[in-house]
Formats: C-alpha cells, sequence, structure tokens
C-alpha cells in the first residue's frame, strides 16, 4: 500500500476530525451529572420499568463491548430493580445488531449499546437496513478507550517499529484479525497499513472474541484488540502488546507505549461504547435512561472495575452524545474514502 502519513493532505482532515472528537469526549461529562439529576427528579415515568430489561449487544460474548455490557447492565439492573439480559447479536460487521435493535419496540424495554463499527458502517455500506442518527434517539455515552496492538507469542517482533519492519520485509505474510469488514478494530488495521506503508492480510470474524481466539492459537499473527477484551489473555501471557492507539498511554497499561511514541508518529484511533433505544421511544423514558446511565457511569466502583478492564467510564446529554456520534460518521468517511473501502 502507499505510505500515508500525517502530512499527507487527505489525512490532514482525518486528524483534525479525531481532534474534534476527542474535545467533544472530553468535555461530555463536566457539567452534567448535576443537569442529569434535575431531568431525573422532573421526567419519572409511572411504574417503568416493571419487567426486566434486554440490552442487545453488537458483539459475541468476550468481546469488549460484551464485558462493558454485562458490567454496565448488573449497575443498572441494581439502580431500576429489574434484570437486564444482555442479548448478544454478533454479525454482518455490528449491523445485524443494530437492525435488531432499530426495529424494537420504542417502549424502553430495548437497549442498544453503539460501539465505532456503527458510526464506520454509515460510508462502509451503500444501503443499511437502518440509519444510526434516524433510527435510534442516542442516550448516553458509557465508555472511552482506545485499541492495543498485539500479537501471538511466535511473532518476532517486539514493538512497532519491528513489526514494521517485518511486514515490510514480507508483505502479506502476517495476518490481522478482525471483529468483522468495517469494525472498529479492522480500520484501525487499514489505517495503520496506510500509515506505515505495510500490506497485512486481514480476516473477518464475527466479532472480537472469535478474533482473539484464534490469535491466542496462532491462526492470526496481530490484532488491533479492544483493551478491555484484551487484558486477561494478555495477563495470562497468551498475547504479547507492542502498543496502544490512544493519544497518550492507557493507565490499566501504563508501561504499554503509544503506538505513536513507539514507530508510527500521527497514528491515533479512539474506542467508545455509547447507549441507544429505538427511535420513538418516549422522551420520559429516555429522560430516565439517561439518568441511569449517567448515574452508573459515576459511581466509585464502576470507575475502579472498567479501568482495571481498560475501559474509562464516561456520561454525557442525549445531544452532547448525539453530536459525538454525527462528528465520528464524518471522521471515519473520510478514512473509508481514503482508503477505497467497500463492504458491498
Amino acid at each position: 500500500m502507499r505510505e500515508l502519513t500525517r502530512h499527507n493532505p487527505r489525512y490532514a482532515s482525518i486528524e483534525c476530525a479525531d481532534a474534534f472528537c476527542k474535545r467533544v469526549a472530553q468535555s461530555i461529562c463536566i457539567a452534567f451529572v448535576l443537569a442529569a439529576g434535575a431531568g431525573y427528579v422532573h421526567a419519572q415515568p409511572a411504574g417503568y420499568p416493571s419487567r426486566p430489561l434486554r440490552l442487545i449487544t453488537p458483539s459475541s460474548p468476550g468481546s469488549g463491548v460484551d464485558i462493558v455490557a454485562r458490567v454496565f447492565g448488573q449497575k443498572l439492573s441494581e439502580q431500576v430493580g429489574q434484570p437486564v439480559i444482555v442479548d448478544n447479536r454478533a454479525g454482518a460487521g455490528a449491523n445485524l445488531g443494530a437492525e435488531i435493535a432499530a426495529k424494537a419496540p420504542p417502549d424502553g424495554y430495548n437497549l442498544f449499546i453503539a460501539t465505532p463499527a456503527h458510526a464506520i458502517n454509515s460510508s462502509l455500506y451503500s444501503r443499511l437496513n437502518y440509519d444510526l442518527m434516524r433510527d435510534f434517539a442516542p442516550v448516553s455515552l458509557l465508555t472511552t478507550g482506545e485499541y492495543i496492538v498485539v500479537v501471538h507469542p511466535s511473532v518476532p517482533a517486539k514493538s512497532i517499529s519491528e513489526l514494521i519492519a517485518l511486514a515490510r520485509a514480507k508483505p502479506g505474510a502476517l495476518s490481522y484479525g478482525s471483529g468483522g469488514n468495517g469494525n472498529g478494530t479492522h480500520l484501525a488495521g487499514e489505517l495503520f497499513g496506510n500509515m506505515s506503508g505495510t500490506t497485512m492480510l486481514h480476516v473477518p470474524y464475527k466479532g472480537s472474541g472469535p478474533a482473539l481466539t484464534d490469535l491466542m492459537s496462532g491462526q492470526v499473527q496481530v490484532m488491533f484488540a479492544n483493551v478491555t477484551a484484551a487484558l486477561a489473555p494478555l495477563k495470562a501471557g497468551r498475547l504479547r502488546a507492542l502498543a496502544t492507539t490512544g493519544e497518550k498511554r492507557s493507565r490499566s497499561l501504563p508501561n504499554v507505549p503509544t503506538v505513536g511514541e513507539s514507530g508510527l508518529p500521527g497514528y491515533i484511533v479512539t474506542s467508545y461504547y455509547g447507549l441507544l433505544l429505538p427511535t420513538g421511544t418516549p422522551p420520559e423514558i429516555v429522560a430516565r435512561l439517561n439518568a441511569e446511565a449517567v448515574k452508573a457511569m459515576s459511581a466509585p466502583e464502576m470507575r475502579e472495575r472498567l479501568s482495571a478492564e481498560g475501559a474509562e467510564p464516561a456520561g454525557s446529554t442525549p445531544a452532547q452524545f448525539g453530536a459525538f456520534l454525527r462528528a465520528e460518521i464524518a471522521k471515519w468517511a473520510k478514512v473509508v474514502k481514503a482508503a477505497k473501502i467497500h463492504a458491498d
């Protein structure tokens, strides 16, 4: 592939968009918790919830979003006094879960966790059976984080610069797994290849969980994994960490350098998870779940637990999360166009 660096005009706009997204994410929680509390007092739907809630999760068990969904679901259940059932719907590049959620009754009992894949898919697919901004009501950002470049222990590279050298020496010999075509774990690899001038074989899976399983068995050699999903196999010595993809080092892995500081300046890819409801859900229920989400994410025990899993708890107003998603859609549209990627 042609080398595309931060000096390339096509990527200058991407970096600007990425910086904007970071500013949105960083400002999201600053003055919101009190406002959310006020909304909660004035808009409590009578009798809601009166039965279990379904939390549709667009990935397989063991993936980063699945881990966050289960931690969040448990806390939400404690707060509202009803079970929260995590419904894993992996497949179609995270579109299957989104389509099911978009068509679910807008009654407040069908919740959905969005990932970077859904913003990416808006431009990756020429036709989808849902529209992220039309068919969903934003509720709140839940977590932010980054990816981590991990390799099977048999790979001789012990740093990003060594991985780049290895990939350049044997174009296409290394394979990297992802959670599916257009998944954030896929686009992170595409951007890495474009910026480093390397070629690795992309192997898509139906979710990050199966991709990590094959990485640990050596079926693929590299993965741009979510930190949350990769922590356990890293601690068990089944994978080797080369670098994280954020602007700064991860709190959960302070000894692991960033990609930017270890061989590829300018490379930054962030991750996030957020809560959505089907469009048409009553505003008072959106407000109630927004308040509950912000309350859950601000709980000290949640911050401690999620940080240990490689995710940083967040919270936002519905309007702020909606603006964040629109910025993400615009940012990744530029990446998809520059890389000339199409999923259909």
